[in-house]
């Protein structure tokens, strides 16, 4: 099973392919050369940095082919009223007593540090398809567990922004 995503990720995600074929590919083997071409390899550090640039390049094209061939195609559709993707959500932590805001993506999408909480996390698995005043418990593994309260949804929608990760 892969990645989580939605039609508009996978469209993003061709989308770079399609670049780093057309563009970075030529830039990367037109650097290569131009290495080349000054001589000596053996101590040539723009030859070999060159070559790693283009190298890199062609392995982030085999991954994101590999995760679009293996994506499990998922609806960013919710019904009216309950947490979906790409949906802002204020929680209340009854534990912290604290009230946070989570924007619910898909997992490639997912940054913590944004406010961005994927699907498959735990919180993500918990509220999703919840309503406002749900009272739902996460459970981050056997031994802990903790409640929140879904206080408001607003539907933001996909605004076309967000970027995929790299790794």
């Amino acid at each position: 099973m892969g990645e989580h995503l939605t039609e508009k990720d996978v469209k993003k995600i061709e989308e770079e392919i399609e670049y780093r074929k057309l563009v970075v590919r030529k830039e990367a083997i037109e650097a290569v050369k131009e290495a080349r071409a000054q001589g000596d390899l053996s101590e040539n550090f723009e030859y070999y940095a060159a070559k790693r640039d283009k190298n890199k390049n062609e392995s982030r094209i085999r991954y994101l082919e590999r995760m679009v061939k293996n994506a499990e195609i998922v609806s960013d559709d919710s019904k009216e009223g309950e947490v979906g993707i790409n949906d802002t959500v204020k929680i209340y932590v009854e534990e912290d007593d604290v009230e946070e805001t989570y924007r619910l993506v898909t997992s490639i999408r997912g940054n913590s540090l944004k406010g961005y909480i994927s699907i498959e996390s735990p919180l993500g698995k918990a509220i999703k398809g919840h309503k406002v005043g749900d009272k739902v418990t996460v459970k981050v593994n056997d031994n802990y567990s903790y409640d929140v309260e879904i206080r408001s949804i607003e539907k933001t929608g996909d605004d076309g922004t967000d970027q995929i990760r790299s790794f």
